[in-house]
């Protein structure tokens, strides 16, 4: 018999799985578009390896200490640990990392309270901000040392605290600084970084909303989590194309998307021609045009749907 811990490791997966099953996402990997050394199916070994982690953060959720204002989760270590496991399973490189930035704490957030057989979108978000606030030194220090691990694409050089610097380690334990903390200094330019310190805003005020209402137009899982995908392309340029190329490239990619939702997107004949176009003119740029934020954003979007009930 399945407990809440395994539903909700189960729902986390399922939503990496729609997420990068959802075609075409314009720019991404997806179910009929490989890049050169990462495929679709190193997303679905990804998404197999992070079950049993999602499970222990719920149940890392659920113990004493999740209750005292999200202080001794030991979420850092969580997350560096995911990220390792990931990469025992897939030889396609940096897969999910900026997903497990945003999952991990999903998990322990819907572990938190009383366990029912689903989570409201309100209670998710509540415990979400106890656990930022409630991160430590040790927390920021076990992050860097997962994105170092992973060796994420794009990440260029930033002014304060850089992950690649050596140094940077010693100056947070130095300076106590919290997880929260460094993402308070990178939230300006990553949106991962934003989205923990905002809250989620992206996620429940943009992404949620409108997954539940294309559901509720459609009934086509497929056509809300691409729409999904463009409406959040379309109001918030992606951090990781930014890095690679500049924010002005990540602007027009942005309003490209705005674009194709005008002409309707997936759910009329005209939009899902242009649906389609923009995904060749973004892949035929060696995937640096590849807005992987966006996609991560979605994940996080579905993950909040599939927890609060919903079944494809």
């Amino acid at each position: 018999m399945s407990t809440r811990y395994d539903e909700i490791a189960v729902a986390l997966q399922l939503a990496l799985l729609l997420e990068v099953s959802a075609y075409p996402k314009p720019g991404n990997i997806h179910r009929t578009q490989d890049f050169q050394n990462t495929r679709f199916e190193h997303f679905l070994a990804s998404s197999a390896a992070l079950g049993p982690h999602f499970r222990l953060a719920a149940i890392r959720g659920h113990t004493p200490a999740g209750s005292t204002r999200g202080r001794g989760l030991a979420i850092g270590e969580r997350i560096r640990c995911t990220v390792e496991s990931c990469s025992e399973w897939q030889h396609g490189g940096n897969t999910s990392l900026g997903a497990i930035m945003l999952l991990i704490p999903m998990a322990y957030a819907a572990g938190m309270g009383p366990l029912r057989s689903t989570v409201r979108p309100l209670e998710i978000r509540k415990n979400l901000r106890r656990i930022m606030h409630g991160t430590t030194s040790t927390d920021a220090v076990n992050v860097y040392r997962a994105i170092s691990y992973a060796s994420p694409g794009g990440m260029g050089k930033v002014p304060e605290l850089d992950v690649n610097d050596a140094n940077s380690i010693a100056k947070i334990r130095k300076q106590n600084l919290s997880l929260l903390d460094i993402f308070r200094i990178s939230s300006r330019y990553d949106t991962i970084s934003s989205e923990w310190v905002n809250n989620y805003s992206v996620t429940f005020d943009i992404g949620l909303p409108h997954l539940v209402r294309e559901l509720h137009a459609t009934g086509d899982v497929n056509t809300a989590v691409v729409d999904t995908y463009l409406r959040i392309l379309s109001q918030i340029p992606d951090t990781l194309v930014a890095r690679k190329l500049g924010i002005d490239r990540a602007k027009e990619i942005s309003l490209r998307a705005k674009r194709v939702l005008k002409a309707g997107g997936m759910k009329s004949a005209s939009g899902r021609k242009a649906v389609w176009r923009m995904d060749r003119t973004l892949q035929r740029s060696d995937h640096r045009c590849n807005p992987g934020t966006t996609a991560d954003l979605t994940a996080s979007a579905l993950s909040v749907l599939l927890l609060s009930g919903y079944r494809p």
